[in-house]
């Protein structure tokens, strides 16, 4: 790794690149955790995704950082865009609903997923229970999953409510950590997510036929 960075040029050093991809079933809240991080709001209707890819570039203690975030589809079904957004992106934040069971399922086959493309059983992974603020509505139980993400799998959770802006930020910090950032950097990156432009650049998808401690 050494002479890896040796070979580097002196920007190259500096700037730090990484890619995020969000996976889960429709209508668990993939699109508004990506919101409430980048611009802190919230979008009550839901709106249907194919993919969109969200780019930030910062700068923090003299190092240039790109954060990618790929919001993906749960609605249709692109197993071959799914599979390319598997291969290329470094940490993945898999999404369901604690009020829904079957978006639970629909996590436990992404996951095998992930680990069968990116042929890694230590493949940087957090699991997301949303919607926390539907407290009547619950019917997926935080002790169980925790047990199995944590224990069983050997992957991070957390649960969060995009509504009420409840751990998203734990949520991409951990994201961060895991994605290669420097251990140093990450902390730093989320503290200074006050400052964050609001403005980003959302990039249209390409050619259609061809993710610190938590409280």
């Amino acid at each position: 790794m050494e002479s890896n960075q040796a070979n580097k040029s002196p920007e190259e050093k500096d700037r730090t690149n990484v890619r995020l991809v969000f996976l889960g079933a429709a209508g668990v809240g993939k699109t508004a955790l990506i919101q409430r991080f980048l611009k802190d709001t919230f979008e009550p209707k839901h709106r249907r995704t194919v993919e969109e890819l969200h780019r930030e570039e910062y700068e923090v203690g003299g190092v240039k950082v790109t954060i990618n975030i790929m919001d993906t589809s749960g609605s249709y079904s692109f197993p071959a865009m799914r599979r390319l957004s598997i291969q290329k992106s470094d940490a993945f934040a898999l999404v369901y609903a604690v009020n829904d069971p079957a978006s639970l399922e629909a996590v436990k086959s992404l996951r095998d997923e992930i680990l069968e493309v990116k042929e890694d059983k230590y493949t940087p992974i957090v699991v997301i229970g949303n919607k926390i603020d539907c407290r009547h509505e619950r019917q997926v139980s935080s002790e169980d999953v925790l047990s199995t993400v944590e224990l069983d799998w050997n992957n991070s959770f957390v649960e969060a409510s995009a509504k009420d802006n409840v751990n998203v930020l734990e949520a991409f910090r951990e994201l961060l950590q895991q994605a290669n950032l420097p251990s140093w950097l990450s902390p730093a990156l989320c503290r200074r997510r006050e400052t964050f432009p609001k403005e980003q650049k959302k990039i249209p998808p390409m050619n259609k036929t061809n993710s610190c401690l938590i409280s």
